[in-house]
């Protein structure tokens, strides 16, 4: 919604203005400028893979526009990838920058509790939740809802009776499932290292297959340099985003296990 567009543009400018005009308690932090190991740099990825990841809403929001062509579709889509860049780089550059290595996976824990702007953009990021929890509980549901009634056999016309029983409970079971996760792992940068593995897949992975897929489709006689080229970029795609996943899953379990 707008309202969660302007609150993350809140939350952005709060923390770059309090990193240009900083409180005068805050001390002084010391703020790496190199990693400690070279594979450390993959533990950003699943954070950037994370936060860029849209392709799953993408679909319910394409059919709520008034007018669905691949035209307009390119513009919201540039829009969104442009707002996301400004405020996720704004955000991060800024908040590291004023806490140094001693930033909490959420920056705004960094900043004292009785901040009043502080405080309200921790309300503008509730509201931002409530707003997407909405659309990407729609995709898992429509998932689900899919595969149940390939498993029974039933048409989505036959099954309308039963339909709203089932969405209920699934909508129930959902709800207090992510309730109980956000309970017991207060930590959200232990979920997004988790989870941005598997956004990779809908990043790289997905999209290579697609694209492959799409060319195997093709009926040519002959293959011309552009039809292996595009091949070979689908498969460059699955391949980065397979090691992605694998080695940042792998990590964020591993370093899970050892803390």
């Amino acid at each position: 919604s707008s309202l969660s567009v302007i609150g993350t543009w809140y939350v952005t400018a709060v923390i770059i203005i309090k990193y240009i005009w900083p409180d005068k308690e805050l001390v002084p932090v010391e703020i790496p400028t190199s990693p400690s190991t070279w594979t450390a740099v993959f533990n950003a990825v699943p954070t950037i893979c994370f936060g860029f990841q849209c392709h799953v809403s993408s679909v319910p929001v394409f059919n709520s526009m008034k007018q669905p062509e691949v035209k307009t579709w390119g513009a919201v889509v540039t829009a969104a990838m442009v707002i996301a860049l400004f405020v996720y780089t704004g955000t991060g550059v800024c908040g590291f920058l004023t806490f140094g290595a001693g930033v909490e996976q959420d920056v705004l824990l960094s900043y004292p509790s009785n901040d009043i702007p502080v405080a309200l953009a921790r309300a503008f990021i509730i509201l931002c939740v409530l707003t997407s929890y909405p659309i990407l509980h729609f995709c898992g549901r429509a998932v689900l809802e899919g595969l149940w009634l390939r498993y029974t056999g039933v048409t989505v016309e036959e099954d309308v009776i039963r339909e709203r029983r089932r969405r209920l409970l699934q909508t129930i079971s959902w709800f207090l499932l992510t309730l109980l996760l956000a309970l017991f792992i207060p930590d959200i940068g232990k979920v997004i290292s988790v989870i941005g593995g598997l956004a990779a897949c809908f990043i790289f992975v997905f999209p290579g297959l697609c694209l492959i897929q799409a060319k195997l489709s093709e009926i040519q006689e002959t293959r011309v340099i552009s039809w292996w080229a595009q091949v070979s970029y689908g498969v460059f795609m699955v391949t980065l985003g397979a090691f992605i996943f694998g080695q940042t899953t792998a990590n964020a379990i591993f370093v899970d296990l050892t803390a």
